[in-house]
């Protein structure tokens, strides 16, 4: 199934045959992306359905969801500083082994009805997640940089498979294990999740110096790098577009399966097509930026975003959801691919582990407050309030943007 999804996506785009054939690190990449994305899209999909059955405080429901986000904030740097000693071969496999093994912490915390253990798998499960989102830092530096986009748009790619793997696969396992709902499904992750660790056995290291575990930082002072405009405005949008996607994803499951009452089939459904829309448009995003420019398609990203808002304040149904959670995977695309894209051209090689290291913390904590807290406020306001929230940080997204814009022009 995945080599033919890899040979539809190389198939779909001109140029992308070439990219599969002759690099292999990136194929590798891929199929991991294929398996390891799995822990993000099971997490959304069923923690807070599972979380809200086994804690009796219905608010706290999404907690486990929002401490995955937590855990991957907190371990992103140490992730780029392992990898920056290690290489990036057994950093990927070892957090691929720490993911397999934290979710069969899972299953056992479901089995004993424990909620706080289930919360702490769910916490240790950021740190591979933090490791699995140094995938695509370690696809740009698999190409030339003016090929970075496309290669990064091969990852997202690889998250569309993810998505339709996991979540019908994670549903039709959930019952696998009698009188243990959902035990199967964290029985697949933790199959899922050691996938990579075989993989990347196979995987070449791109750095260029050999592996030093004394090395010293020999790059730009971090305040110099980050208050670059060009920086700031990559870390915005790339920043946001993750804190408004989390933000509105965590509580779609509870909205639509606990309050409105809706299937946890058509739920699934719609989490499948939202991520669809989150890695579909991957196949022409880096040829968008390409053309048009990363400043443009930011822009356009934000113009989806606020279509989802709009959306909200409309009667919820089915439909809505879906067409809703649509726009919310395309305006993730647009600012997400062209804020990572964008963010590779402002360091140097020496500077690439801890630039990416403290990128993916800025990223990941804002994503963690906005998970926290997506379970809370929807309990205590509504659906449409929660998209009305979001609309401060799209503004942000556009002043960053005009702002380095216009700096670059003068």
């Amino acid at each position: 199934m995945v080599a033919h999804c890899a040979h539809i996506v190389s198939a779909s785009v001109p140029g992308y045959t070439d990219f599969f054939s002759m690099n292999k690190n990136l194929s590798l990449l891929a199929l991991s992306q294929v398996f390891g994305f799995t822990a993000n899209i099971i997490t959304v999909f069923l923690s807070g359905i599972v979380g809200s059955q086994i804690t009796s405080i219905k608010s706290l429901s999404t907690l486990p969801t929002a401490l995955s986000v937590v855990g991957t904030a907190i371990f992103t740097i140490l992730a780029a500083k392992i990898m920056g000693k290690i290489g990036r071969r057994l950093g990927f496999v070892f957090a691929a082994l720490v993911s397999s093994a934290t979710c069969l912490l899972a299953v056992f915390a479901i089995i004993q009805q424990n909620f706080i253990l289930f919360c702490i798998s769910h916490l240790i499960l950021g740190l591979g997640i933090a490791f699995a989102h140094q995938y695509r830092f370690a696809a740009a530096e698999s190409v030339e940089k003016e090929k970075v986009p496309k290669a990064i748009s091969i990852l997202m790619l690889a998250g569309i498979v993810s998505s339709f793997l996991g979540i019908t696969l994670a549903n039709y396992t959930k019952n696998l294990i009698p009188d243990h709902l959902y035990v199967g499904s964290y029985l697949l992750l933790a199959a899922f999740t050691f996938m990579p660790a075989i993989f990347f056995i196979f995987y070449k290291n791109n750095e260029k110096t050999k592996i030093d575990f004394n090395n010293k930082y020999n790059g730009r002072r971090l305040s110099e790098i980050i208050f670059q405009p060009k920086f700031l405005q990559a870390i915005i949008a790339a920043t946001f577009a993750y804190v408004v996607m989390s933000f509105l994803m965590t509580a779609t499951p509870l909205s639509m399966h606990v309050m409105e009452k809706m299937s946890l089939e058509n739920t699934g459904l719609v989490l499948q097509i939202h991520v669809a829309a989150m890695f579909l448009p991957s196949l022409i995003t880096g040829h968008l930026i390409k053309k048009f420019g990363h400043s443009n398609i930011m822009y356009i990203g934000v113009l989806f975003f606020v279509v989802t808002i709009i959306l909200s304040l409309f009667e919820q149904s089915f439909a809505n959801y879906m067409v809703a959670l649509i726009f919310l995977g395309l305006g993730w695309n647009f600012l997400f691919i062209s804020g990572t894209s964008l963010v590779v051209l402002t360091y140097k090689e020496e500077e690439k582990f801890r630039v990416q290291g403290i990128n993916d913390l800025i990223v990941f904590s804002t994503m963690a407050l906005a998970s926290l807290s997506a379970g809370i406020l929807l309990s205590l306001t509504s659906w449409a309030t929660m998209n009305l929230i979001c609309i401060p940080f799209l503004v942000l997204i556009v002043y960053s943007t005009f702002r380095a814009e216009s700096l670059s022009n003068k």
